[in-house]
């Protein structure tokens, strides 16, 4: 129930207030004051919900207590007693947030009339906060999926200006214009580390977090102005270990600055590079131009260079495959290796990649060279003609799989497209890593992900819209949307007329039809 104090200083009033006060309502928690300043003082460390406050009283008035107490406690409500029912005391009570007055002296009714009319003001607003809390915490919930989403596309694939302008919008700050990845290595398992991870900088405005996938967190950080792009790594890094709890177990990677969007997948790339070797003290390493010319059989960049493979395999991203390949073989050339060295070396690459694709259920035979290489030319000729040849079974296995997926992948989305779906929560429901069903949909649909999720709840908008008996407030929860106001700019995004100006036309249009006929 509510606190409420009561303020005046003639004993009986306050004992007579209480008593009619207590019979009336259940539960209340009543304290008394017999001045101003002792009521200023009771209510600092009190806080009452409400307080009857006499006017003319001594050491301290009540509007000279009133204005005291606001200083503090803006959100109490007060409820001015008087025997003098002028003017000026009730003009200065209204600049001061009085929600009602009593006259002196009262009866009985109008006491309890004045308290139900606060306690029920009271209850609506505690409704009201509450219900902004919910929405305010969905609204994140939902902010954390997109800004998770569009740092997947960004480092894997192509996003649309559009959503990156809407998630701006979402976080309230703009991003400075240039910008780096740091790749984040965590234990493998260590779910937990993650989601501590992210929970310590989820509320900056200037990082976007991507998905822990293979035990990675990706991030894209904005420049800080105010500090050099060294201090801001540095300190971040060590804020984000310091948040892990497990900093010898984690890793940091430092891409380099970039000035676009298009630019970040680079960052991210180099982010990894700068991972290579994971026994630096500090345990983050910033990327450096002197990182990429190492031997081929320094064994931190043979691990780099394994995971980097397997990575682009179950992406099945061939292109880079070969360029790790292809990339190995030029290094060692130029090093002065020994070919038929660089030929085993790339062929435990191939063989890595063969059971890669045997634990995605494609069935491969390990890939030989045929005979010993006699030189480099020879070396990558037959190098690319093998990873051509695992290129062709992936995408043979995957074209006769991939209708299926994209099929059901599609049926959820449109069914569950109220709700917050995720790449991650995607790829649970068909057993593909998030970055493959973004790669899928692009390259089999055209479009991302995130552009169909918001075709279909526009879709089931324009239908509800349609009815005008529906608040554009439940229509944007029942397609998906937690926040009416961020539907509303979603849908003038894709349909160039708001809303309500769509519902104008659709009903303008429906009474055209009725006259023709």
């Amino acid at each position: 129930m509510f606190k409420l104090l009561l303020v005046d200083d003639e004993p009986i009033e306050r004992e007579g207030m209480k008593a009619i006060l207590e019979r009336s309502f259940e539960g209340i928690e009543i304290k008394q004051a017999k001045n101003g300043k002792l009521a200023v003082e009771i209510a600092a460390e009190w806080q009452p919900d409400i307080i009857f406050m006499d006017i003319m009283m001594p050491i301290m008035t009540g509007l000279e207590a009133i204005e005291q107490i606001r200083e503090t406690d803006p959100d109490v409500e007060f409820v001015m007693m008087t025997a003098f029912d002028t003017f000026d005391y009730a003009q200065r009570a209204i600049k001061l947030g009085v929600k009602d007055y009593l006259l002196k002296p009262s009866k009985a009714a109008e006491i309890v009339a004045i308290a139900e009319k606060v306690f029920s003001h009271l209850r609506k607003k505690a409704q009201q906060s509450a219900e902004q809390e919910q929405q305010q915490s969905a609204l994140q919930k939902a902010m954390a999926i997109v800004e998770m989403d569009i740092v997947t596309q960004l480092l894997f694939d192509q996003v649309q200006d559009m959503h990156i302008d809407l998630l701006v919008e979402m976080k309230g700050t703009e991003p400075a214009k240039e910008k780096f990845v740091m790749t984040i290595s965590v234990p493998k398992g260590a779910e937990q580390v993650c989601r501590d991870i992210k929970r310590d900088i989820s509320e900056s405005s200037h990082i976007w977090i991507g998905p822990c996938y293979d035990w990675q967190l990706p991030i894209i950080v904005f420049r800080d102005p105010v500090h050099s792009l060294r201090s801001q790594a540095i300190t971040l890094a060590n804020r984000i270990l310091a948040a892990s709890g497990k900093r010898e177990q984690c890793f940091v990677g430092i891409g380099p600055m970039c000035d676009s969007l298009g630019q970040v997948r680079d960052s991210y790339q180099k982010s990894l590079l700068a991972m290579t070797d994971l026994a630096v003290p500090s345990r983050y390493r910033f990327y450096s131009a002197e990182l990429e010319p190492i031997r081929s059989h320094d064994p931190a960049l043979i691990k780099q260079q394994e995971k980097r493979m397997a990575d682009s395999v179950r992406r099945g991203d061939w292109e880079t495959a070969e360029d790790i390949v292809a990339g190995l073989i030029r290094q060692s050339e130029r090093a002065g290796e020994n070919v038929i060295r660089t030929q085993q070396r790339s062929l435990e690459l191939l063989w890595l990649s063969s059971r890669i694709m045997a634990e995605s259920g494609i069935e491969t035979e390990a890939p030989y060279y045929a005979i010993p290489a006699k030189d480099y030319r020879q070396l990558m000729l037959a190098s690319l003609e093998l990873i051509g040849g695992l290129k062709e079974k992936h995408n043979m296995h995957f074209s006769r799989l991939e209708f299926d997926k994209i099929h059901k992948i599609k049926q959820f989305i449109t069914e569950h497209s109220h709700e917050d779906i995720s790449l991650e929560v995607l790829a649970k429901k068909v057993d593909l890593s998030p970055i493959y069903i973004s790669k899928l949909f692009k390259e089999k649909l055209g479009i991302n992900y995130i552009d169909f999720l918001t075709e279909c709840r526009m879709g089931k908008a324009k239908k509800l819209l349609a009815d005008p008996e529906i608040s554009l407030k439940t229509i944007a929860l029942e397609v998906g949307y937690h926040e009416p106001n961020y539907f509303s700019k979603v849908f003038k995004k894709m349909n160039e007329l708001s809303p309500t100006e769509y519902r104008l036309k659709l009903l303008n249009s429906g009474r055209t039809q009725g006259i023709s006929t």
